[in-house]
């Protein structure tokens, strides 16, 4: 198997590279432009390796996709309306986009693989893997098929997760990461995500529970772990259902708190940013009355909501 390309890589002081760190941080070429920095480097030095910046490397991913294709083909439903354009099978039909609400996003979706995931396409280094709902990979692996919505450089299928182009038992293994509170039908993408799964193959799949809203462009369904055991336990063996270090509940708290305080503004958000675990624990009647929560704008209570509520009238 082909080695897998880094394209995006966290700089440092034996890797900087000036025009890749550039490429990634857009901020730091405009201030460089500007003349607030002499260069790239001089901004890492006072900032980036601090704030852990990245870089972009430039390669032409066209033979290895090419390759990667090849071996997908007998796999792809070829009889659903397609087209071909830059070496990538475009499934996304207007009909398709509009049946799934699919809209122009300038949201960019990008996870990096856990150990557990890198085992898993190392474990089937010899087979395929469906990343369903890739977002743009910082690693191009040449037994990882990237399937998005998005025609991301590293995409290598562009479709929907509820009308998969594959073909039964296709895959060994599948990732579905932040991808199912953002489709409109989970139950139907899990039921395709099953489909082509072989007998005996993998899935690994990540659902929000305590997360705020984020659009992607669409933000549907959060799921307790007993709500993605339910989208699965049909079709599938669960062997388990956990939280990984990258989704505990301190990162939903973090997620909350820094959010709600870039709702407020001016004396409030300081007053919140003072306040003790402790007094959040008082009871909310009292809270709901206080500044921090009536000066907070609908789109981050929204966001942020509790609960939300719907009223409506039948046509």
């Amino acid at each position: 198997m082909a080695a897998p390309i880094v394209l995006f890589d966290a700089a440092t002081d034996e890797s900087f590279d000036e025009a890749a760190y550039l490429r990634a941080n857009a901020d730091v070429q405009q201030a460089v432009a500007r003349g607030d920095f002499d260069s790239g480097r001089q901004h890492f030095e006072a900032f980036g390796r601090h704030e852990g910046r990245r870089q972009r490397h430039l390669h032409d991913l066209s033979a290895l996709r090419a390759a990667k294709l090849d071996r997908l083909r007998p796999h792809l439903r070829l009889d659903l309306p397609h087209e071909t354009r830059d070496g990538k099978y475009d499934f996304l039909t207007s009909e398709l986009r509009a049946e799934t609400r699919i809209v122009e996003t300038e949201n960019v979706s990008e996870n990096a693989y856990d150990a557990p995931m890198q085992r898993l396409v190392e474990k089937h280094r010899d087979g395929l893997v469906l990343d369903c709902g890739a977002g743009r990979r910082p690693v191009y692996y040449p037994n990882v098929v990237n399937y998005e919505i998005v025609d991301y450089p590293t995409t290598d299928i562009l479709g929907v997760g509820e009308v998969l182009p594959f073909r039964d038992d296709s895959f060994d293994a599948i990732f579905s990461v932040a991808v199912l509170e953002h489709v409109r039908d989970p139950f139907r993408c899990a039921a395709e995500i099953a489909r082509v799964l072989k007998p005996g193959g993998d899935l690994f799949c990540a659902v929000p529970f305590l997360q705020p809203l984020h659009g992607y462009p669409h933000h549907y369904f959060n799921a307790t772990h007993q709500g993605i055991r339910r989208l699965f336990e049909d079709r599938l063996e669960v062997r388990d259902v956990t939280v990984f270090p990258s989704t505990h509940p301190v990162i939903a708290l973090h997620w909350m708190l820094g959010s709600y305080a870039q709702g407020l503004a001016g004396r409030t958000r300081e007053e919140f940013l003072a306040m003790r675990v402790a007094d959040f624990l008082q009871p909310w009647e009292a809270m709901v009355e206080q500044p921090f929560a009536t000066e907070l704008p609908m789109d981050k209570q929204l966001e942020l909501a509790c609960a939300t509520v719907l009223t409506a009238t039948k046509r």
